[in-house]
């Protein structure tokens, strides 16, 4: 594998920018934007793909209409360095959406969505359960100032399988 990154220059960034703005951006469309043919933007989509630097093409759907109706970002501080371990058990709670580790006095912090607030209870206590978790913090989100914003959408329905706490 080659170890040099691959050019990327202003028309490639173009392209990016569309693609990111409407990934159903036909290559005409964004061809005749910037002065290229569609069979040029296509060969350097590809090469884009191919490169990793577009790494797949999704739809931004609204959370409430999946039935994700409460949003809450948790910090989680654990005992000792568990990043590791706090990766396996984010991946089997399908409404954590997000999770990453962080500076400051937390270890990590999550981006969950549920129902409702029993259901993100539910989610909380649930996560609490590992022995490694010391305490979680939790923030309700109550909107979003930038509606349009990858954050204020999501890519994955509701679990059917997710708890029904009522």
């Amino acid at each position: 594998m080659n170890s040099r990154p691959a050019p990327f220059d202003e028309l490639d960034r173009k392209i990016v920018t569309a693609l990111m703005a409407n990934a159903r951006t036909s290559f005409a469309e964004i061809g005749a934007a910037i002065g290229l043919s569609s069979t040029a933007v296509k060969r350097r989509v590809d090469r884009l793909r191919e490169t990793g630097v577009i790494t797949g093409f999704t739809a931004t759907v609204r959370p409430s209409a999946l039935g994700w109706r409460t949003e809450a970002y948790v910090e989680v501080y654990c005992e000792g360095a568990r990043a590791r371990r706090l990766a396996e058990v984010v991946r089997n709670h399908p409404e954590i959406a997000a999770a990453m580790t962080v500076t400051g006095g937390a270890d990590a912090l999550l981006h969950v969505r549920a129902r409702d607030v029993e259901h993100f209870e539910e989610v909380l206590e649930r996560i609490r359960q590992e022995p490694f978790i010391r305490k979680t913090i939790s923030v309700m989100v109550l909107s979003h100032l930038l509606p349009d914003s990858p954050e204020a959408g999501v890519s994955q329905p509701a679990p059917r399988d997710a708890p029904d706490v009522r």
